[in-house]
This record gives C-alpha cells, structure tokens and sequence, in this order.
C-alpha cells in the first residue's frame, strides 16, 4: 500500500472532517456527520483506496513512501 495523498490533500481532508464532526455534535445531530471519520482517518494514514482505483496521487514524487 503506497500513501497517495499529499500535504495539501491532507490539510483539506482534516478540516472538511472535523467540520462534519462538529455538525455531528453541534448541528442537527444527524448520523451523517459521522461520515467526518472517514476523510480524517484517510489524511492520518495517508492512503486513499479510491484514489487508488483512480490511479491519482496527490503525493509529491520526492515524498512517496510505503505505509509499513
């Protein structure tokens, strides 16, 4: 498993995360905004599986490295 996803892909997927979370908590406190996990989960790890079957990468060449 390679990591696919960049710093700024990162950055974006952290915010739009804990911006569902906090709806999840603060808003209509719908199920939906447990969806925030997922794009926080993918930009810690570093590995999106659907950017995988895309074949994109946000990754920077220099900066490629395998999830261990």
């Amino acid at each position: 498993m390679n990591k696919n996803i960049g710093i700024t892909d990162k950055i974006i997927r952290l915010i739009v995360g804990f911006v569902l979370l906090g709806l999840y908590f603060w808003g209509p406190q719908t199920a939906w905004g447990l969806v925030g996990v997922v794009p926080i989960l993918t930009a810690i790890v570093g590995y999106c599986p659907i950017y995988s079957l895309l074949k994109i990468s946000t990754l920077k060449k220099k900066q490629s490295r395998k999830i261990q």
